[in-house]
């Protein structure tokens, strides 16, 4: 696993040709100050999933552009079998910018099945659909069909764990953080507590704009609506809002679609196993794919990742 905060050689080689060794050390510390070491817990000292399961092994690093986190997928809690499927270690990279902007417009992930962002415990998200099996709950929604542990996910069919809602109890190691996770767009997922002022002195309970109207049993995004609210306390149609500080920012709720509803900003498009689709049930997982999506969801291009700086300095997590 790579460690620590990333610097670009164009940087350090610029500094020293001009013989401003001072500017690449402030460069540094900029980066050092941007990246959100903090709000990765600690996890070294977790139970983790039980006997004869790894640890979970999650890093940070940053370029002057990207947040870099790297995860063997494991869990920090014990492994409840919720699906069919057991629990195996994953290999897991997920790049993000570093300084997320609000787009033009809006990214649906209706029924995308794949990687929609990453707890800050090193586990992907999902959207708040499942996949075509069981024919009975076929792109249903997990949380009301009841399919979720009491973290809020379970295990895909290539063993991996991911979240399709998130919980808080302090055995999911999120109670404590009021980051839990980042979108791939790069924008923070906060938890359900929203801040009214800057000085954070008054705090509300967030909730999501989406009414049930149907049965979310199966098509769970034909059973939502979104209702736009004149309360400052409901979140908008990404289940997000601008936060006191002027910056953009999710929050899990209780209700669908629990972490995500659609993109605010632009997603940077993944490899290796974080671009890739869910695997089908019984059948061999296919990596390196487009996440995949029902045949009747839009089709917006996701942009391409910004590429990896060659240079680091160690600074462990």
């Amino acid at each position: 696993m790579k460690k620590g905060i990333w610097i670009p050689l164009v940087v350090l080689s610029l500094g020293t040709a001009l013989g401003l060794s001072s500017y690449s050390a402030t460069a540094a510390d900029a980066i050092k100050q941007m990246c959100p070491y903090a709000n990765f817990p600690n996890l070294s000292n977790s139970v983790g999933a039980g006997t004869n399961y790894a640890k979970p092994d999650v890093s940070v690093a940053c370029t002057a552009s990207e947040v870099i986190v790297e995860s063997n997928g494991m869990i920090s809690f014990p492994f409840v079998k919720m699906t069919p499927n057991s629990l195996k270690e994953q290999d897991w990279t997920w790049h993000i910018p570093l300084a997320p902007k609000v787009a033009s417009s809006t990214t649906s992930i209706k029924n995308v099945l794949g990687t929609l962002g990453f707890t800050v415990t090193g586990l992907p998200i999902y959207g708040p659909t499942e996949g075509p099996m069981p024919s009975t709950q076929a792109f249903g929604d997990p949380a009301y069909n009841k399919i979720l542990d009491s973290c809020g996910g379970h295990t895909g069919p290539s063993s991996e764990y991911h979240q399709h809602a998130i919980y808080s109890p302090a055995q999911c190691n999120l109670s404590k953080q009021s980051v839990v996770g980042y979108a791939l767009d790069g924008f923070p997922i906060y938890n359900n507590v929203g801040c009214v002022d800057k000085a954070c002195k008054t705090t509300v309970k967030l909730t999501s704009g989406y009414v049930m109207v149907g049965n979310p049993t199966t098509n769970s995004w034909d059973a939502y609506n979104y209702v736009k609210s004149s309360k400052s306390t409901v979140l908008d149609a990404c289940n997000g809002r601008i936060e006191p500080d002027g910056t953009y920012g999710y929050h899990v709720t209780e209700t669908f679609p629990y972490i995500i509803g659609c993109y605010k900003g632009t997603p940077t498009q993944q490899a290796g196993n974080a671009g890739a689709a869910m695997a089908p049930m019984n059948v061999a997982p296919q990596r390196n794919a487009v996440p995949q999506r029902r045949p009747e969801m839009d089709k917006k291009k996701m942009g391409p990742p910004a590429p990896p700086a060659p240079q680091k300095i160690s600074a462990k997590n």
